[in-house]
């Protein structure tokens, strides 16, 4: 499938994403790619209620963070969850979709939501423009915003934005060159490099996608931030590990300059359904203690683990509290620390 020309130029989104027709075969017996999309979105918690509340001209949300750059000084970071419409990949891991509209915001909605934050919010060092599927979909922000948005934003030295690898093309560019001063990062999802498992979670895409897409951004001089996954389902703890590694090895090697990695969560119905079946497991926080340790020590470049919910993963484990302020400092200072010692 080409990077040029993606399928989103053309209407992929269904008439009505909560409406399918597919019905689950008796048992359980993994769907096929043809049924994928149609059986991850009869997986869900209804949520509809809540999606037709949404306002529109008000974002999603916003945190401020600190991130070291490349040079290792601690950058302000503001991270502005935009209110969207839902991303046309229907992934089988993904919950982002909770927080998204059923249709395609008016023209004018997204830039106000990005200035009724930057308003409130300490002048930021760094922005990051997440909008739960790509920034560049023209289903999610009208290209029309695209020079309003530039236009709040290009005092701001870095703008981050997120993006599917098949939607990578000419309007990154335009994008980019809007910004004039400020430097452009696209972060793309990688997720996995084992072929299986990226092609069963549903993301419409190859490993030879992503690193073809990481070439295009770098060409054009806009920097890449990689997602990868700990643990997505259909891999036991060892695979994981593994897999996670070598995930975030490519990664570096396409070019990437930040790999964030991402423990893979319960939430959207499909993996609840894995799980009963014995093909997921959440990930504990000794493999994703293990992981950061691995991809940190590869040194290809900064690496960030998402601690957001952390909770869920280790409330219970021991020295909870000092393993997660481990993984903060390390998070800040780039460098593996020493693990927390364990009671026998």
């Amino acid at each position: 499938m080409p990077l040029f020309g993606s399928p989103v130029d053309g209407d992929i989104y269904p008439d009505n994403p909560e409406e399918c027709d597919v019905v689950n075969p008796p048992g359980f017996e993994f769907p096929g790619p043809a049924e994928r999309s149609a059986w991850v979105v009869r997986q869900r918690p209804d949520r509809n209620v809540q999606r037709r509340a949404l306002r529109m001209d008000r974002a999603a949300g916003w945190i401020e963070e600190r991130e070291p750059d490349g040079s290792g000084v601690h950058r302000r970071v503001v991270t502005v969850f935009l209110t969207n419409r839902e991303c046309p990949w229907r992934c089988l891991m993904c919950d982002l979709w909770q927080h998204t509209t059923l249709e395609t915001v008016p023209a004018g909605a997204i830039a106000a939501q990005i200035g009724g934050v930057l308003e409130v919010a300490p002048a930021p060092e760094v922005i990051k423009l997440y909008n739960a599927g790509s920034f560049f979909d023209p289903g999610a922000i009208p290209p029309s915003d695209h020079e309003s948005i530039a236009n709040l934003v290009r005092s701001i030295p870095r703008v981050v934005v997120e993006c599917h690898p098949l939607l990578v093309g000419p309007r990154v560019r335009t994008f980019s060159q809007r910004l004039r001063g400020s430097r452009l990062e696209v972060a793309l999802g990688l997720e996995s490099v084992h072929a299986e498992v990226l092609e069963r979670l549903n993301k419409g895409m190859t490993v030879e996608d992503f690193v073809r897409a990481a070439g295009i951004l770098r060409a054009m001089e806009v920097e890449v931030r990689a997602f990868v996954l700990v643990k997505p389902p259909f891999l036991g703890d060892g695979e994981a590990l593994e897999w996670a590694v070598r995930s975030a090895r490519v990664a570096f090697e396409s070019g990437a300059g930040v790999v964030s990695l991402i423990p893979t969560r319960m939430g959207n119905g499909s993996l609840e359904v894995l799980a009963r079946h014995g093909h997921f497991a959440e990930p504990s926080l000794d493999l994703l203690e293990d992981v950061v340790d691995r991809v940190v020590g590869l040194g290809g470049g900064r690496v960030f683990v998402d601690l957001w919910d952390l909770a869920r993963f280790g409330a219970g484990a021991p020295q909870f509290a000092a393993r997660r302020a481990r993984l903060e400092a390390m998070n800040l200072s780039q460098q593996i620390l020493p693990r927390i010692t364990l009671p026998a």
